[in-house]
């Protein structure tokens, strides 16, 4: 297995993502970097505020975040027509039915509402447009382009315990 199918493997086999950086590199690419997240069962019950009334209910309950062991993955596109980032829980409130989809946290849509909104506002396009969307927890990113992302496993540490790092430059 290459190392982009490798990082395509642990994209789908990932049970949360967080975004942590996103950034144009250079003019229409675009570049991010997700970090997979599971549930920290090591911490269940703890570093939770408790109040009386849902400490019965929330007893059981983890966090979900990076931990040791979580990697982090790169997708980089060299030419894009459009993106979108959309906080999670305004971004959830969607009907799905029309769209379809193939993957998990990270789809590849063959029809979706953003490419019809693109075919309805954009045009002069010399090839077909796919729909990428990358599922996070904290943000949903939408991407529009006439190739797939080159994605990668980046060998750097893990950002465990830092605040995701949204940055358009």
């Amino acid at each position: 297995m290459n190392s982009e199918q490798q990082a395509r493997s642990i994209l789908d086999g990932a049970e949360y993502l967080y975004l942590r950086d996103i950034s144009e590199p250079n003019d229409n690419s675009l570049r991010l970097v997700v970090e997979e997240a599971r549930v920290n069962r090591s911490k269940i019950g703890k570093g939770l505020p408790l109040l009386d009334q849902f400490s019965e209910i929330l007893k059981d309950a983890a966090l979900i975040e990076a931990t040791q062991g979580c990697r982090m993955i790169e997708l980089r596109w060299d030419r894009y027509v459009a993106y979108l980032v959309t906080e999670e829980v305004a971004g959830s409130a969607g009907d799905p039915r029309d769209d379809d989809y193939i993957g998990n946290l990270l789809r590849v849509y063959s029809t979706s509402h953003f490419l019809d909104y693109l075919g309805g506002n954009t045009g002069g396009h010399v090839e077909p447009l796919t729909h990428y969307k990358v599922i996070c927890l904290n943000h949903l990113i939408d991407v529009a382009s006439y190739k797939p992302p080159e994605i990668r496993l980046l060998n750097g540490k893990s950002t465990v315990g830092s605040e995701p790092k949204v940055q358009v430059h």
